[in-house]
């Protein structure tokens, strides 16, 4: 049951992503696929899994990002025991802060 989120079309999905160039060309993608709402939403998740990551206090994320303490409480499950893909990318991104290259390519910079 818990892996019936990985369908044919989900697949799909994430492979057109990871073919994605750039920032500018993920950007336009993502407007396409998404709406305001959903891109609001999945920006306002990554806030909290930052700010959890840092070590925030709840109200205070809550205040930063609008998050309910609901909402950053299940993001917290996700990040401490979920697939791991929130600490995968945390770790990436820390990673290419410390290398000084750049998190965000643009276009050439693959």
């Amino acid at each position: 049951m818990a892996d019936d989120w990985r369908t044919p079309d989900v697949e799909a999905l994430l492979a057109a992503i990871l073919r994605l160039d750039d920032i500018g060309e993920t950007e336009r993608f993502f407007r396409d696929l998404c709406t305001l709402t959903e891109l609001r939403d999945m920006a306002q998740r990554w806030a909290v899994v930052r700010l959890l990551d840092a070590g925030l206090h709840y109200a205070e994320i809550s205040r930063r990002t609008g998050a309910s303490t609901a909402t950053i409480t299940r993001i917290a499950s996700w990040l401490n025991h979920g697939e791991g893909g929130y600490r995968a990318m945390l770790d990436k991104l820390d990673a290419t802060s410390r290398a000084g290259t750049n998190a965000y390519p643009v276009a050439g910079d693959r």
